[in-house]
C-alpha cells in the first residue's frame, strides 16, 4: 500500500464515520475505496466492518444526552441487533453474496419510503388520539431490528437508514433520540460481526487500522453536526444518502 492509498483509506474512514453517525451508509464510502485498491470483496467488507467500530463508539458517546432514559429500550432492541449481527456475519462467511446483494437496493428504497411517509403516519395516529401499540414498538420492531442486524452483519450499507425508518414508523419519539438509539444498535452489529470475523475471516489489518482511526475522528464530527440538525433536515439527508446508496449499488 502506497502512502497515497493509505491517505485515501484514512479519508474514506473519516467520511464514513461522520455520515454513519448522522444517517448511515458510510460503508458505501469505504468499501468501494478498498475494492479500488485491490482488496478481495469479502476481505474488504470484513476489514471495513472492523475499522468502522471505533467510529460507532465515538458517535454513540457523542449522542449520550439523547440516550438518557432509554436503557430499557436499548436492552430490548440491542439484544435483537446482537443476534442479528452475529447471524449476518456467519452468512457472509458461508453463503454467496449474489442473492442477498440483489435485494439490498429494494430494502433501502423501502426504508426511504418509510422515512418520507412517517410524519404523515404519526400525525394521523395523533389525530385519532391513538398511541403506538407498544411504547417500544413491540414484537414487530424487535423483528425488524433483528433482520436489519442480519443485513448489517452481512454487508451493512444503509443499515442506519433502515433502523431510522423502522423506529420512525413504530415509535412515538423525537427523531434525534431515535438517531441516538440507531447509533448504539449499529455499534452492536458492527462489534459482534467484527469479533466473529477475527476468528473466521481474513483481515487486512493496515486498511482496518486506517479506517478505524479515520472513523473515530469522523464519528466525533458526525455527532456534533447530527445533533444540531432539525428533523426536516435530517430526514432530507436520509433520503439523499439513501438514494445515493441505491444508485451506487445498482451501478456497481
Amino acid at each position: 500500500m502506497t502512502p497515497w492509498e493509505g491517505l485515501a483509506i484514512f479519508a474514506a474512514g473519516a467520511g464514513a464515520g461522520t455520515i454513519n453517525v448522522i444517517v448511515g451508509s458510510g460503508t458505501l464510502i469505504t468499501f468501494p475505496v478498498l475494492l479500488a485498491f485491490g482488496l478481495p470483496p469479502v476481505t474488504a467488507n470484513v476489514s471495513n466492518t472492523l475499522g468502522l467500530v471505533p467510529g460507532s463508539v465515538s458517535g454513540a458517546i457523542g449522542y449520550r444526552r439523547e440516550l438518557a432514559d432509554q436503557r430499557a429500550r436499548l436492552l430490548r432492541l440491542g439484544s435483537a441487533s446482537l443476534l442479528g449481527g452475529l447471524l449476518g456475519a456467519f452468512l457472509l462467511t458461508r453463503l454467496p453474496s449474489s442473492a442477498f446483494d440483489a435485494i439490498v437496493p429494494v430494502l433501502i428504497l423501502l426504508a426511504l419510503v418509510l422515512v418520507v411517509i412517517q410524519p404523515r403516519v404519526a400525525r394521523a395516529v395523533a389525530a385519532r388520539g391513538g398511541a403506538p401499540a407498544h411504547p417500544d414498538g413491540g414484537p414487530l420492531l424487535i423483528a425488524g431490528v433483528f433482520c436489519t442486524g442480519v443485513y448489517g452483519g452481512y454487508f451493512g450499507a444503509a443499515q442506519g437508514v433502515l433502523l431510522l425508518a423502522l423506529m420512525g414508523m413504530l415509535l412515538r419519539d423525537e427523531l434525534q433520540r431515535m438517531n441516538a438509539v440507531k447509533n448504539v444498535l449499529a455499534l452492536i452489529v458492527n462489534a459482534v460481526a467484527a469479533v466473529f470475523f477475527l476468528f473466521t475471516a481474513t483481515i487486512d489489518w493496515t486498511a482496518a487500522l486506517l479506517i478505524a482511526v479515520g472513523s473515530a475522528l469522523g464519528g466525533l464530527v458526525g455527532a456534533k453536526v447530527g445533533r444540531r440538525l432539525p428533523p426536516t433536515a435530517l430526514r432530507a439527508l436520509i433520503v439523499v444518502v439513501g438514494l445515493t446508496a441505491v444508485t451506487k449499488l445498482l451501478l456497481a
